[in-house]
């Protein structure tokens, strides 16, 4: 399939609500590859708290890791995160996000967000860190999105309703392309 017409969809929001599993979920149901966190696997392996540096290799690492799996993909790219996940942990944390991830959003788009809702329970894991902002991080994520004019919808419901629902929203968008 050429590369130029496959569909990138990103499943983002805040912490513990579901974006790896709802990404590999849609991978199946579409018969499609999706592109892992690398955040996750790269952060797994720090032994100090994440520096800007660690941001800055994030980035570069999420870009790289979509650019590999877009070839292997069947009509449609499942991204479990993107790099806006950068720019907002780096302006929480160090008040501003690194100019390259700034230049790089608008040219970096993807055709379809499924923003996860905060519904569900939090689930503890030694890479999550806020459970107190969750409502502060999902405001913070219409505003990234909205601020880049994505195409972008709320996915909510338990697990199975929000597979149904992510499933439908994606069925949605491509009706219309």
């Amino acid at each position: 399939m050429e590369v130029s017409t496959i569909k990138k969809i990103a499943v983002v929001g805040p912490e513990s609500t579901g974006k790896s599993t709802l990404s590999a979920q849609l991978a199946e149901h579409y018969n499609t590859v999706w592109v892992p966190e690398y955040a996750r696997e790269y952060c797994a392996a720090l032994t100090e708290p994440c520096s800007w540096q660690d941001e800055i290799n994030m980035f570069h690492g999420q870009l790289k890791l979509e650019k590999e799996l877009l070839p292997k993909a069947n009509q449609l790219l499942i991204c479990d995160t993107t790099f806006i996940t950068v720019k907002i942990w780096s302006d929480y944390t160090f008040g501003k996000a690194p100019q390259e991830v700034l230049d790089e959003l608008p040219k970096h788009t993807y055709d379809l967000y499924l923003l996860l809702d905060i519904d569900l329970p939090w689930q503890e894991d030694p890479l999550r860190d806020f459970p107190h902002l969750r409502e502060h991080f999902m405001q913070v994520w219409h505003r990234e999105l909205q601020s880049l004019e994505a195409n972008y919808i709320t996915i909510s419901g338990s697990d199975l309703e929000r597979l149904n629902n992510a499933i439908n929203a994606i069925n949605q968008y491509l009706n219309k392309y």
